[in-house]
């Protein structure tokens, strides 16, 4: 899949997300909030999903396996993504979120002296 066809993609998400019938009416402010702090529900699911690859509950034993682990850590992604495209949702020309994605890694890279 292109860059642009996912960028599009992420803002479909996100618009649908917005416009669902129970976001219907809420205050812009408040949708970003619920959008952040479903990053961090989406967290919760990686570790959830991590305490049962590894077997850290003896009560459940190990009851994910790594492939869970990742699309757990993929939805974070998602959901962070979707969350800055709500940002940039009443802007004339959105940012392309992948680029952003792009300089930011490029960024932390550059912390960490890797470039």
């Amino acid at each position: 899949m292109n860059s642009d066809r996912t960028n599009t993609l992420i803002r479909e998400v996100s618009a649908w997300i917005d416009n669902s019938p129970d976001n219907q009416g809420r205050d812009r402010e408040a949708l970003l909030w619920g959008r952040v702090a479903k990053v961090a529900e989406e967290a919760g699911e990686v570790i959830e999903k991590l305490v049962g690859m590894t077997g850290q509950n003896p009560r459940k034993g190990r009851s994910a396996t790594q492939q869970d682990v990742e699309y757990e850590l993929l939805d974070v992604a998602m959901t962070a993504l979707a969350a800055l495209a709500h940002l940039h949702a009443d802007d004339p020309h959105p940012p392309d979120l992948l680029s952003l994605l792009a300089q930011h890694i490029e960024v932390v890279a550059r912390r960490a002296d890797l470039i």
